[in-house]
C-alpha cells in the first residue's frame, strides 16, 4: 500500500503530465479528480497540488508504477483528440522510464495504443505486456 507522500506525488505528476498542454481541459480536470478520489486525497489538497507541485517520489512497488503509468497513459487519451504531439507522447514515455519500467514495455503500451477504442489499453493487456518483460 502507498502512503500519503507518494499519493500527493503520484496525483502531482499527473497534473504536471496534464499541464503539459499549458491547460488543464474540464474532462483531464474531472478524470484527476477522480484520480484523487480513489487514492483518498481531498478536494482541497488536489487543488492545491495544481499550484502547488511536490515532489517526486518513488514507488518502490513495481505493480503500483505500472497502475501509475496506465493512469497517465488514461490521462493522454481521456480528451479523445485524434492525434497526439511527439512530445506528449515522448513525455510519457520519461514518465514511464523515470518510474524504472522498462522502455521495451513502454514502446510496446505506446505502439498497441493506437490498435484499441479510444487508445484505451485494457489494465489486462497493460500487465501481461509489463509480466512478459518483467520476467
Amino acid at each position: 500500500m502507498i502512503n500519503r507522500v507518494e499519493k500527493l506525488s503520484l496525483l502531482s505528476e499527473m497534473i504536471a503530465f496534464a499541464k503539459s498542454d499549458k491547460d488543464i481541459k474540464n474532462i483531464e480536470y474531472n478524470f484527476l479528480l477522480g484520480v484523487s478520489k480513489q487514492l483518498d486525497i481531498s478536494r482541497e489538497d488536489f487543488e492545491y497540488l495544481i499550484e502547488h507541485p511536490v515532489s517526486y517520489t518513488h514507488l518502490r512497488s513495481h505493480s503500483e508504477r505500472i497502475v501509475q503509468f496506465h493512469r497517465l497513459v488514461l490521462l493522454m487519451n481521456v480528451d479523445q483528440e485524434k492525434t497526439r504531439s511527439s512530445s506528449e507522447v515522448v513525455k510519457l514515455y520519461n514518465f514511464g522510464l523515470r518510474m524504472g519500467l522498462s522502455h521495451e514495455s513502454i514502446t510496446k503500451v505506446l505502439y498497441l495504443m493506437d490498435s484499441f477504442p479510444n487508445k484505451i489499453v485494457p489494465p489486462d493487456v497493460l500487465i501481461d505486456i509489463f509480466k512478459t518483460q518483467y520476467n
